[in-house]
This record gives C-alpha cells, sequence and structure tokens, in this order.
C-alpha cells in the first residue's frame, strides 16, 4: 500500500510547513491544578505524543477565562503567568519536530452545574429537560462581556505564541460558546450579535479578527468547526459553508470539520441516527462535507473522527477531500499509533463505544470525554493506558472525582 500521502508534508498559506498529514486532534485532558494552571503532567503528556512522528499536535482545549472553565481541571491562559510550564509543554512537541497548537475555547453554557459562578451564552437557552439537572440555564451575554470574551481570545493567543507553541486553533464546534453564537437555536438575539445568519456569524468573525490583531499575520490561527448541529433548529451545513466561506476571506490558515454538541454528540460518532454504510467504508464521518467545503473554498482542511486504519487514511488524503487527518482517541489508548500508521502498519488498538450501561449517561456521550480523560491521565504519569476499563467504573470514579474538582475549583475561588 502506497503510504506517501500520510508521510507528504503540507505548507499552509502563511508559509509554515507540517512535516506530514497526521494530526493529534483535541481531547480535554484535565491536568491542570484546581486554580488552571498547567503542570509537568501535559509536559510528559505531550512529550510522549510529540516522540510519535505526528506532523501536528492539538491541545486539549484551553480556557481564555478561568471564570467560565468547562470542566475541573482545564488550562486557563489570561497571562504570563505560568509563562516557564507553557514554555516547556511546547518544547515537548516542537524538539522533536512536531508543531503545537493550543487550542482555545470559552465553554458558554456548556459547563456543570456548581462549578462557575454563572455561564454565559449569546441567549438564556436552557438544556433539555434531561439534561437540566446537570447544566443550569445560562444568563445573556451583555455586549461589554462579548467584547471581553473577544478580547481575552486575542490576549491567550498572543500568550500562546510568547511561549513557543507553534499555532492556536479557535474552538468554534461541539456547542461551545463560539458554536452557540453560530446556531440559532442558541443564539436567538436581535441585536448586531444576532437575528440574521450574517449577524450570528459576527462573534466568530470578531474573535478571529482579534487574535489576528494580536499575533500578526504569519502565526497560524486555525478553526474547528461544526458541519452541522445535527439539533432541531440549530446550525445546518448551509450556515456552515457561509461560515467557512467568510472565514477563509478573512484569512484562517486551517479549518477542521467536526459536528454535533454536548445534547446531540456527533463528535464521537455517538449520535442517535445509525451510520450511513458509506460512512463506515470510508470511515470519515464528515468527509461527504469536507468535499462541499473542498468545492467553495481552497483553504487546507482537516478532518477527525471515524479513521482506523492506515488505507483509510490514504483514501480520504487521495480523494483530495482534505489534507490533513486527525486523531483523537485511538492516541489515548494507542499513543504510539502514529509511528505505525506513517509505515503503512494499522495500530494494534480499536476504538470502541464507551458504554456505562445507564441510559442516560450514555445518551449524553460524556464517557467518551470522560473515559479518555483517565487514560491520557495514565500516560502522563508514565504509565500504560487501558484500553479494556470498563466503562461504568470510569463513569463511577470520573463523576466522584468531577464533583471533588468542582468543590475544589469554587473553594480556590472564593
Amino acid at each position: 500500500m502506497k503510504t506517501d500521502l500520510l508521510n507528504q508534508p503540507l505548507t499552509l498559506r502563511n508559509g509554515t510547513v507540517l512535516r506530514n498529514r497526521l494530526a493529534k486532534a483535541a481531547m480535554s485532558e484535565t491536568l491542570a491544578t484546581y486554580d488552571n494552571r498547567p503542570t509537568p503532567d501535559f509536559v510528559r503528556l505531550y512529550r510522549r505524543w510529540g516522540s510519535s512522528g505526528l506532523g501536528m499536535i492539538l491541545t486539549g482545549n484551553v480556557m481564555i477565562d478561568r471564570r467560565a472553565l468547562g470542566e475541573p481541571g482545564n488550562v486557563a491562559i489570561e497571562d504570563e503567568t505560568d509563562l516557564s510550564v507553557l514554555r516547556q509543554w511546547a518544547q515537548a512537541a516542537t524538539e522533536q519536530g512536531t508543531a503545537i497548537w493550543v487550542q482555545l475555547n470559552h465553554p458558554g453554557k456548556q459547563s456543570t452545574k456548581g462549578l462557575n459562578a454563572y455561564n454565559l451564552a449569546p441567549s438564556a437557552v436552557p438544556f433539555r429537560e434531561d439534561m437540566a439537572a446537570i447544566f443550569e440555564t445560562p444568563r445573556e451575554a451583555t455586549p461589554s462581556e462579548i467584547q471581553d470574551i473577544i478580547e481575552r481570545f486575542g490576549r491567550s493567543a498572543a500568550i500562546c505564541k510568547k511561549a513557543g507553541f507553534s499555532g492556536v486553533q479557535i474552538h468554534g464546534a461541539h456547542g461551545y460558546l463560539v458554536s452557540q453564537f453560530l446556531s440559532p437555536h442558541h443564539n436567538r438575539r436581535n441585536d448586531e450579535w444576532g437575528g440574521t445568519s450574517e449577524k450570528r456569524r459576527r462573534f466568530v468573525l470578531a474573535v478571529y479578527a482579534e487574535i489576528r490583531r494580536q499575533v500578526g499575520p504569519d502565526f497560524p490561527v486555525a478553526i474547528k468547526l461544526n458541519s452541522a448541529d445535527f439539533q432541531r433548529g440549530g446550525f445546518t451545513e448551509e450556515e456552515s459553508l457561509e461560515t467557512i466561506r467568510a472565514l477563509a476571506d478573512a484569512g484562517i490558515d486551517l479549518i477542521e470539520i467536526s459536528g454535533g454538541t454536548y445534547e446531540m454528540p456527533a463528535m464521537g460518532g455517538a449520535t442517535q441516527e445509525p451510520q450511513k454504510v458509506s460512512t463506515v467504508a470510508r470511515e470519515a464521518y464528515f468527509i461527504e462535507f469536507a468535499e462541499k467545503v473542498r468545492a467553495a473554498v481552497k483553504v487546507p482542511l482537516m478532518v477527525t473522527g471515524g479513521f482506523r486504519t492506515a488505507a483509510g487514511m490514504n483514501a480520504a488524503l487521495r480523494s483530495g477531500a482534505l489534507d490533513v487527518v486527525g486523531l483523537a482517541r485511538l492516541l489515548a489508548i494507542d499513543p504510539d499509533a502514529p509511528a505505525a500508521l506513517l509505515q503503512g502498519r494499522d495500530s494494534p488498538q480499536q476504538v470502541r463505544p464507551i458504554k456505562t450501561g445507564i441510559k442516560a449517561v450514555d445518551r449524553m456521550g460524556m464517557m467518551e470525554v470522560w473515559w479518555y480523560e483517565r487514560q491520557l491521565k495514565r500516560i502522563a504519569r508514565g504509565q500504560s493506558p487501558r484500553p479494556n476499563e470498563s466503562g461504568l467504573s470510569a463513569f463511577l470514579k470520573s463523576a466522584a472525582s468531577s464533583g471533588w474538582g468542582t468543590f475544589r475549583t469554587r473553594r480556590m475561588r472564593a
């Protein structure tokens, strides 16, 4: 089998070169302190991935405001206090020839009860009934709060550049704040930030513009964007294409395609609808949408989700629908998988659905985050992952840890 496509370098529009087409997509690590500072665990984890041969690594979501966390143990970058550890984290990957980009995020309404003093969103839209016990109804953000958030994205990006990271990615997918502004379900405003698809796009374009202003023209800036929310009244493929065209015109360097929200999780292949036979055969969950994007813009595209084999990855690249193959969950159970894939061999591990047997929990897809976080913690501490760890056992331990983490986080800010 030809393996030259995965190994082929990619030059971005600003001249940045990725050494190959294999990337680690973002996964939440929750390895930070309870006051949201990076730890040496990040250095050890990312050094392990950096040694695997990856062309690019995207960090787990880093928060731009420690008052707005998605989970206990998130890193928050608001100032240069942790610059020394951030530099070690960046160097762990770059010293081995791998680019490392920081995924910047604001959770908006997608933060569990009790973690933050309050949650902001474009509009005060509650979660569906079966999730209301876990997620509270957010408060509608004021215009001044929106402007503050935009400026924070830029400030965090500038600090990442100073720390030696190779680029940044705006998290505009999976139902977090940027995604919420784009969605007519979550964004019901009638001011300059909502009311039409064009006004709903203003927030993400303002975030990109502020980041670009603070990092300059040569520092790579990417975005992770939903193909759709898969939610009634939500962000559609047509609106996603319009947003992609606008971002391409604005100068974005790379677009990663994903989909879904906490209420309708598609990012792990966990939608309620069965996957089409053609999707299973082609492996990538979002490749058909990527083909539509490729016909509309020339910006480099990354697709994450569903890839299982070296043959499938090479076939996807050969189709021309994408430029970068994103892997996430596989690298939590086999951190050395890229070395094999780049030689045309498949990993001995296979990603499997993580189920607890508790219907309400399994429907939310939370174990697609929690179970894998446990594996990342093991790798960061020099241990081997446990690919066969029980979903129910992991849920019980993670729920207890999350509850304690929420308590400690609030105490740290008291």
